[in-house]
């Protein structure tokens, strides 16, 4: 055997190339794509926007509440809302469900500020509200930003009152105010995480009083009788309230190029709009396909409402009744792609990251063998028969991808909901899209990224194997 040339043995190498490079006429399919994406953003802050602007676009193409015990045919369409809060959707396949589901899974809760039962305060004649955080949020970071307020609200009399307020130009917006650096020289001395404490997470809310002298609070009771009067609410109707408090600022462009989007959200809607998409542009598929949009992954994935409970299972399992298919044996055939985010190496931060198992901006969508923490702890590890299947799928449809791992393995580390699934006997693996400033209230992401997670779901959906 002849010896190979420096130019031959380079193509042993594993190269992870940009999309702008290997697929440099899918950039602008990628930035039309990416239009919608954004005004899924914008209009969707909350779990329970994304499923109403969810339901939306399914109803408008053509899918059908499910109904149990229904009969159902190849490419019937048909969906579930779980408590206003999670999706599930389904084409039928060409075979049997025997032979299994094809399953993306995102999840499209996203960090954040709740506010607590008995949120409304006055203190030296300005009112704020109490906010509780939810999920891995850096809390320093939601100071000083602009914030809108969303929700709902149970009156006394069991009706709802649904809250927006700040994200029309003509509204107001809210903020958490922080000290001024001339005063700030014992909060300067604190580490990070205590510089602002989740005490100190008090949304200003109001400053005017109202008129009548003789009363205690009464600024606090000039912004609760203009909620009375706008939404019909008391006090007492907090506690009947999931009220949600995030940036009131929309998606935008970043670069001067506009390759990248900013906004508030991207973990995991970056991974939930695309595979949304693909379920419903995908109309004749050999195996029957399930999209789950769920919530509470943010914070364990735990509840009636996350992964960790059943309600996507029972899915399955209603499923398989309307074909007579045992669900254990649909288990073991199926196959799932856990859309989550990962962490984008950030040259800023170099060493936080192993450049070589890093994942980065621009080049693909991600692959993650494993999540967890530390000694991979928590986690499901997908096989390299999985790998293998995917990575070959992703070949033969000219998706640019990449593989990597969170960060350098004894910083931290997170986890998604594969770990689940995978627990339901169903081969489970971790792909999406990378994220700069992951968690912060202005994550970016790369359209081409996006685009290149589009078109692995959409691959996958319509894939035979």
């Amino acid at each position: 055997m002849g010896k190979k040339s420096g130019k031959e043995l380079e193509k042993l190498l594993y190269k992870n190339e940009t999309v702008a490079d290997c697929m440099p006429d899918q950039m602008a399919a990628a930035h039309e794509f990416c239009e919608g994406y954004k005004q899924f953003l914008n209009d969707a802050k909350t779990e329970r926007e994304v499923v109403a602007y969810s339901e939306d676009l399914l109803r408008a193409a053509g899918y059908k509440p499910f109904v149990p015990g229904q009969q159902l045919n190849p490419g019937d369409k048909v969906y579930v809302i779980n408590r206003k809060k999670c999706v599930l959707a389904a084409t039928i396949g060409q075979k049997s469900l025997a032979e299994g589901f094809h399953m993306n899974i995102a999840h499209v809760d996203a960090p954040r500020l709740d506010l607590r039962p008995v949120p409304l305060f006055e203190k030296n004649k300005l009112a704020y509200l109490r906010t509780h955080y939810y999920g891995g949020v850096r809390k320093y970071q939601w100071a000083t930003i602009p914030l809108s307020i969303h929700g709902v609200v149970y009156r006394a009399d069991g009706t709802c009152a649904e809250i927006c307020i700040g994200e029309n130009p003509s509204d107001p917006v809210f903020c958490i105010t922080d000290l001024l650096p001339h005063l700030a020289a014992k909060q300067n001395e604190k580490k990070l995480p205590e510089a602002i404490t989740g005490e100190n997470l008090n949304i200003l809310f109001g400053s005017d009083p109202i008129e009548d002298k003789d009363v205690e609070d009464r600024v606090k009771l000039n912004v609760l009788g203009m909620l009375n009067e706008t939404y019909g609410i008391t006090e007492h109707d907090f506690t009947r309230a999931e009220i949600e408090i995030v940036p009131a600022f929309t998606a935008r462009d970043v670069g001067l190029d506009r390759s990248m989007i900013g906004a508030y959200g991207h973990d995991d809607r970056v991974d939930a709009y695309p595979a949304l998409m693909a379920e419903i542009t995908t109309t004749a598929p050999a195996h029957t396909t399930v999209c789950v949009l769920t919530d509470k992954e943010e914070v364990g994935s735990d509840g009636v409402t996350g992964l960790n409970s059943m309600y996507t299972f029972h899915f399955l399992q209603q499923l398989c009744q309307t074909q007579g298919v045992d669900y254990i044996t649909a288990c073991k055939a199926s196959k799932c792609l856990s859309a989550d985010v990962t962490a984008a190496y950030d040259p800023s931060y170099a060493d936080a990251f192993e450049p070589d198992n890093g994942t980065y901006a621009g080049r693909g969508v991600a692959i993650y063998k494993y999540t967890g923490s530390r000694g991979k702890s928590s986690t499901s590890d997908a096989s390299a028969e999985l790998v293998n299947y995917l990575t070959r799928l992703m070949d033969s449809n000219n998706i640019v991808w990449q593989i990597g791992e969170m960060g350098k393995i004894d910083l931290g580390g997170g986890g998604t909901v594969a770990k689940y699934v995978a627990n339901q006997d169903i081969d489970t693996i971790d792909i999406g899209v990378p994220v700069l400033s992951m968690h912060s209230p202005f994550e970016v992401v790369s359209k081409a990224d996006v685009y290149m997670a589009y078109l692995t779901f959409k691959a996958f959906c319509e894939d035979a194997q």
